[in-house]
């Protein structure tokens, strides 16, 4: 899925991140979305929170970020942008992969491995945007049983 535009900021890498949570939650699934971007500030990627559309407990954002982005040679100066802080699973694969750089839209709604990831050597940006935040907060007390699936909770 390689896209010859550019996003140089963080701004512009979340706006597609977002898109895909807006996509995400009009085909009645959980709103995360997620873009993965070359060094040179290329989409690669972009996918969203899946679980629910493809019955799959494994497909979320930024892992279908991930698979969209293709086989890359390396991650290193690669950069994440995910509209909510990256669940256990999720900063695995950031961490597996050695992506360089994490943006995260907001982590008031939840907070995962962010803080694991940046001691392992990627630098975290949090944003906290208030669309985001008001997105996710909005399906969380809508959706409570369907978000503590989503994270491990019962």
């Amino acid at each position: 899925m390689s896209d010859e535009r550019r996003y140089p900021t963080d701004a512009d890498k979340l706006a597609v991140a977002a898109e895909q949570a807006r996509i995400g939650l009009e085909e009645g699934g959980i709103p995360i979305g997620a873009a993965l971007f070359d060094e040179d500030d290329r989409l690669l990627g972009a996918g969203r929170n899946r679980r629910v559309q493809h019955d799959d407990a494994s497909v979320h954002g930024e892992t279908d970020a991930f698979r969209a982005a293709g086989r890359q040679r390396s991650y290193r100066r690669a950069t994440m942008a995910t509209t909510l802080s990256p669940c256990w699973y999720c900063s695995g694969l950031v961490r597996q992969f050695g992506i360089g750089r994490v943006i995260v839209g907001e982590d008031v709604s939840f907070t995962g491995g962010q803080d694991w990831i940046a001691e392992h050597g990627a630098h975290v940006t949090v944003v906290n945007d208030p669309a985001l935040i008001a997105m996710m907060g909005d399906f969380i007390a809508a959706n409570p049983t369907l978000w503590n699936e989503d994270i491990g909770e019962e």
